[in-house]
């Protein structure tokens, strides 16, 4: 039967529902989402999907909430927020709706799960803390979706929909973009791969355009390979290469002679022609010229 209506509940939002919004108005772009805690809405309906509502969770009837007790788990015992169960249930469609390679939607599946979906999850069943984030706290994506809900005088009777639809499209952009960009890390990998396997012993690798390579340099345990270079507009850049995404540390350094110059500076301190920058945090460095950088890249390596 076709889904014609798309039922959470009224009121206050929060990242999970609104998260599974933007997933099921993709998949169902006719349907009507419906806002509401009424008993006729939030019963079980062969063309209805009721998310975050209902008390009951029985992907058969098409009802996914986890606020009832003993709500919903994942197989390792960790609990499920409607995000999490409409991107158990839904999650694949979506990928296929959105055309991404078929060979992909595994991959790409399970690592937005990982790495999005649990984290909201835990965030909103209480299992973490936002504490976790320190002084970031107030930049998780949860707190910035319910920082768009009406402030608590706003008296108009649709303040709570008119925000929640103001902050569905945000959403939107959020999931498609991060999802897009996990499908480009999967097209990156043999690339990456092929010019590990190219640069043999040498501590430079060269990459034909700027692209996720730290986790397959970990995976393939290329320690040796300190510093990247690559092609960007009509310069190159050399790169020094994160211990890890969450740090600055890197495993080398650019030489400290070259912090924060420019131009024939940077060329008179590194004696090569067409040097044109490196940033004072000694991370990125920018020439002109394949040639260049590597002059650049080599002399890096022996400053080590």
């Amino acid at each position: 039967m076709t889904i014609t209506h798309l039922i959470t509940h009224s009121g206050g939002f929060h990242a999970d529902e609104l998260l599974s919004s933007a997933v099921l108005t993709r998949l169902f772009p006719e349907a009507q989402l419906k806002r509401s805690r009424d008993q006729l809405w939030v019963t079980p309906a062969p063309d209805k999907i009721i998310y975050d509502v209902g008390g009951l969770y029985d992907a058969e009837a098409q009802i996914f909430d986890h606020h009832q007790r003993p709500g919903p788990l994942r197989n390792d015992g960790q609990p499920f927020s409607s995000f999490g169960l409409i991107w158990a249930h839904y999650g694949r469609d979506y990928l296929v709706k959105m055309n991404f390679p078929a060979e992909e939607i595994e991959i790409v599946h399970a690592k937005f799960d990982v790495e999005f979906v649990l984290p909201i999850d835990l965030l909103d069943n209480g299992a973490i803390q936002l504490s976790v984030a320190g002084p970031l706290a107030n930049l998780t994506l949860p707190t910035l979706l319910e920082s768009l809900r009406p402030v608590f005088d706003d008296m108009s009777p649709t303040a709570d929909e008119d925000a929640f639809f103001v902050a569905l499209p945000i959403v939107v952009r959020f999931i498609e973009a991060i999802l897009c960009k996990f499908v480009a890390e999967v097209r990156a990998l043999g690339i990456v791969k092929e010019a590990i396997d190219k640069a043999g012993k040498s501590q430079i690798l060269e990459l034909p355009a700027g692209m996720p390579y730290r986790s397959v340099l970990d995976d393939a345990k290329a320690d040796h390979i300190l510093f990247v270079i690559h092609p960007r507009g009509n310069d190159w850049t050399l790169n020094g290469i994160k211990l890890s995404n969450h740090t600055f540390d890197q495993r080398a350094d650019l030489p400290s002679a070259w912090a924060g110059l420019t131009d024939s500076k940077l060329e008179d301190v590194t004696g090569v022609k067409g040097a044109k920058f490196c940033h004072n945090a000694r991370f990125i460095a920018v020439a002109s010229t394949r040639e260049a950088i590597l002059e650049m890249a080599n002399i890096a390596v022996q400053d080590v």
